[in-house]
């Protein structure tokens, strides 16, 4: 049975598939190649132009260099965000692959030569930055030259910068690419029928205990067939790392991403702690509470997820779950859902599950001048509902950030996931206030509790994980059976000891896409979701203005940093209180629970 006619048997309704028309028509259509030449001639003037003339130039004059180095990073951003797309729409075609990757190669041989603009601005010294920002045109670029300056203490030289920059294709994106093929590629055997990961993970949350089961000693099966092709890919990719960050001069492996997130090490380091103190009133606890309700001393770790004893299961449609989180959107800002409708009257999003496509989901912001574009995989459950709720709310984000150009419209990581928690958060509470059943007002604050543990305590878990990996790395190749035993042993400290973890789950940590794609990247979602927990929490204080404020926090996209995008609803993200004040929701919300 395929995915489509699984989704059919349920009654998903229609499920909508995207248009990517809106960026080119064909991977051959003659538009695509005009970008493609256009950008290379444009790229190529403009070395010619500016290559070695920076300090020379007058205010205005940088500003124009900046406004056409603005116009072909778009344009090449335009081509490769339609190639990831296309090839995320079927990451099983070969032809898909060979596409993107010939994209891929193309906008990195144009960039080649632009490639100067930054290496250059960033040699000049502060006083003849200053000065040419006198000029308005340049002027307007203040924040990206911030944080690209932010970089300076780990240039390379521009034979080096280069060199990394042409290798590229052919070194740390093309282990991506085997990553992403191979996770495709595979099937996992549940009760006759071969699934994708997408698939068999839904399953870990199905009403069936037998099949969780069986989905979980598949997924074990397989991913642990395949653990030394996962290993090596991991062991090489963190090598690769490594590389770079000693020539960067990186103090440790996860600088990069913090200096990048434009978030401070000491911030993370104090994200981190708040969290892991909280274990034991966070996870332990609620799998405690879960493990009473299913009558038992312990949950299996496919019972991690399960719908409670009492749920009724229900399925929702996709034009269901679309009124649902519209609604939800709607009142709290009018003009944030008339946003997020346009996503669902025009073919922005990609629901259906099938052979192939992309598991998990995410927001293509695409560029500027186009749209995003939504991917998920909807199979009716409540999580499926929330998932559209948080990818509509980095939608809707994109579109308002859009206006501040492609230097400056993209949030860092920590603030990117603000708008698509908050939507998420809108719509839980939504759906609990219009629910008078009290077993159903359990089940759907339990589901809450346990997608925010999903989201902080499994999250910060992982950026643990990685930390503990790519430091082992530094001292050698780590086998399969090592990268195994620190999964388990930070799976049991995080999840605690109402988890019952059986030996196939060691090879769980190979599905984990973001361990390869963004090493490090994981931190942001419980930054995201406590931050939106204090933010949700002045909200519901009814703070005058607040949607006016959110609205602009934003529409700022990548122009301010977290300290400034937060001030004006009082907090700080640098007081050691604030993370402990967002995970205090989550404690209330099992208080709560535990007292019904």
């Amino acid at each position: 049975m395929t995915s489509t006619s699984t989704a059919a048997a349920r009654d998903l309704g229609t499920l909508p598939e995207w248009d990517l028309s809106d960026l080119y028509p064909s991977p051959e259509s003659p538009e695509l190649a005009h970008d493609l030449d256009t950008a290379e001639a444009a790229a190529k003037a403009f070395h010619a132009a500016y290559a070695g003339k920076l300090d020379g130039l007058s205010g205005a004059e940088f500003g124009a260099a900046l406004a056409e180095y603005e116009r072909i990073g778009e344009t090449i951003s335009r081509a490769m965000s339609y190639a990831q797309l296309v090839y995320s729409g079927d990451v099983a075609d070969p032809a898909n692959g060979r596409f993107y990757q010939g994209i891929q190669e193309r906008a990195t041989a144009i960039s080649a030569h632009t490639l100067f603009f930054e290496l250059e601005i960033n040699r000049l010294d502060d006083a003849r930055i200053e000065a040419k920002l006198d000029a308005p045109a340049a002027a307007r670029c203040r924040p990206w030259l911030r944080d690209l300056r932010a970089f300076r203490p780990h240039q390379l030289s521009d034979e080096l910068e280069r060199f990394i920059h042409d290798k590229s294709v052919a070194g740390r994106s093309s282990w991506i690419r085997l990553f992403d093929e191979t996770m495709a590629r595979l099937r996992f055997p549940v009760e006759g029928r071969e699934l994708t990961s997408a698939e068999a993970l839904h399953l870990m949350s199905d009403s069936d205990g037998a099949r969780r089961k069986a989905a979980a000693r598949s997924l074990g099966k397989v991913l642990g067939d395949n653990v030394a092709q996962f290993a090596l890919i991991t062991n090489t990719l963190a090598k690769d790392k490594e590389i770079e960050d000693t020539w960067r001069g990186y103090a440790r492996p996860w600088s990069s991403r913090n200096l990048a997130n434009r978030v401070e090490d000491e911030v993370v380091d104090a994200l981190v702690a708040a969290v892991r103190d909280c274990y034991g009133q966070l996870s332990h606890r609620y799998y405690r509470l879960k493990a009473k309700w299913f009558g038992r001393d312990q949950l299996d770790y496919w019972d991690r997820n399960a719908p409670l004893p009492d749920d009724e299961d229900r399925t929702y449609r996709w034009e269901e779950a679309r009124d649902c989180v519209l609604a939800a959107y709607h009142r709290f800002s009018p003009e944030l859902a008339a946003i997020g409708r346009r996503f669902f009257e025009r073919p922005w999003i990609d629901a259906p599950v099938r052979p192939g496509k992309s598991p998990g989901a995410f927001a293509h912001p695409t560029v500027p001048s186009a749209h995003p574009y939504l991917l998920v995989n909807f199979l009716g459950k409540t999580r499926d509902v929330m998932t559209v709720a948080h990818e509509l709310g980095h939608g809707v984000h994109q579109v308002l950030a859009a206006g501040q150009g492609w230097l400056m419209a993209d949030a860092p990581l920590t603030l990117a996931e603000t708008a698509s928690v908050f939507g998420e958060m809108l719509t839980f509470q939504s759906m609990l206030a219009e629910e008078a059943d009290p077993r159903r007002r359990r089940t759907l604050l339990a589901g809450k509790v346990e997608d925010m543990l999903n989201t902080v305590v499994r999250q910060i878990a992982f950026y643990q994980f990685e930390r503990r990996l790519h430091e082992e790395r530094g001292r050698g190749e780590l086998a399969p059976e090592r990268i195994g035993e620190l999964w388990m042993e930070v799976q049991s400290d995080s999840l605690g000891p109402a988890l019952r973890f059986d030996d196939e789950y060691r090879h769980f940590w190979t599905y984990i896409p973001h361990f390869i794609h963004s090493p490090f990247y994981v931190y942001a979602y419980a930054f995201g979701d406590c931050l939106v927990n204090s933010l949700y929490s002045v909200y519901r204080a009814g703070a005058p203005g607040f949607e006016g404020r959110y609205l602009d926090m934003l529409r700022a996209g990548g122009t301010l940093r977290h300290k400034d995008l937060l001030a004006p609803f009082g907090l700080d993200a640098t007081d050691p209180a604030f993370w402990r004040k967002g995970l205090d929701v989550v404690v209330a919300m099992i208080d709560e629970l535990e007292q019904m």
